[in-house]
């Protein structure tokens, strides 16, 4: 089911949503996105009349949210300590409403490994993979090549290699590990690359990959400014609606709400294969959630406001405001 006109030109009225908070900047190797991301969402904010707010958690974030008494957050932090599930437990801990998904489907989808794991027990296609914690363990790798050897809890491709031969199975390991965590190997699928953008439950209309470089990795994505995105896809009706629908079904499989973004593979056969879930994708002028938006008629104001509707779900209402005590103060953890 697509957004209707109808939705699109729903009135959210500002003042709902009291005082917003907007999070940015962290320190994941993603900042410079999130810095980005966060200042183009607290504009769209401030435009659209919302009481707002910004937040970098490394500049102390429990002092600066006790201190600013948001009534609400939208979280804008890329990758681990923002995408994982611990600032959306500190602020569930906080009894701050937020917008998107929880703790633990923040922390699945951040997981590749484990969301695999699930897409798998549930019959959804994703690649083959071994996740893969010492190098003396590659060797079993060799029949899945070619393949993608990536940190299985990070995103945006970060120390993300595509590997061909087996001698460079250890150089991309190694890459990959110095991320911290295990390393996941996952089969190549060789053909085009899509994403569907879901809001509040509703998938978008898919967006069709095509990169310059040998895959869409970090510098596809945000610096080389040589990959075309087709919109539409390309698809027929009746493939695009599969897709659609596949998105949805892996989103709500490990438990995510609110907004994100479900990432494809499709093979020489039509065959479509599950990559990845983003439950805080980018938001800055070439990010793929606005273009989705965009082309249902949804501006980025709008975007950004049908986005922070979902803090408003009853799943996010909280009871007892900011716990603004000293205790939680002083022990504000060093790892957000």
């Amino acid at each position: 089911m697509m957004y209707s006109q109808e939705q699109v030109r729903e009135v959210i009225d500002p003042k709902a949503f009291g005082k917003v908070a907007v999070l940015l900047g962290g320190c994941s190797a993603e900042r410079e996105v999130s810095l980005a991301s966060g200042k183009r969402i607290f504009e769209a904010l401030q435009s659209s009349g919302v009481d707002c707010c910004l937040v970098d958690p490394v500049e102390g974030l429990v002092s600066q949210l006790v201190e600013e008494k948001p009534d609400r957050v939208f979280i804008a932090l890329h990758g681990p300590r923002g995408e994982d599930g611990t600032v959306q437990g500190l602020l569930d801990q906080m009894d701050i409403p937020y917008a998107g998904s929880d703790i633990m489907s923040s922390a699945l989808a951040m997981d590749k490994y484990r969301s695999k794991l699930l897409w798998q027990a549930v019959g959804l296609p994703t690649p083959d993979f071994m996740l893969i914690e010492h190098a003396d363990n590659l060797d079993c790798c060799v029949e899945i090549l070619p393949a993608f050897v990536k940190p299985s809890l990070e995103g945006s491709s970060v120390g993300v290699a595509r590997v061909d031969r087996e001698q460079d199975l250890l150089p991309a390991w190694e890459q990959a590990s110095g991320y911290g965590g295990s390393v996941l190997v996952e089969q190549f699928i060789d053909g085009p690359e899509f994403t569907v953008t879901i809001l509040n439950g509703q998938p978008l209309p898919a967006i069709r990959i095509e990169s310059a470089e040998s895959f869409y990795d970090y510098e596809a994505k945000y610096v080389s400014g040589n990959t075309q995105y087709h919109l539409p896809c390309g698809l027929t009706d009746s493939k695009e609606q599969e897709l659609q629908a596949l998105a949805l079904t892996a989103f709500e499989t490990l438990g995510c709400s609110g907004w994100g973004r479900v990432d494809f593979m499709q093979d020489e056969r039509g065959r479509f294969w599950l990559l990845e879930v983003n439950t805080v994708p980018g938001m800055t002028d070439t990010s793929l959630v606005p273009m989705a938006a965009k082309s249902v008629g949804l501006s980025f104001e709008a975007l950004v406001l049908e986005i922070l509707k979902s803090s408003l779900s009853p799943a996010h209402q909280k009871d007892g405001g900011i716990k603004g005590s000293k205790e939680l103060v002083q022990a504000e953890s060093e790892a957000i």
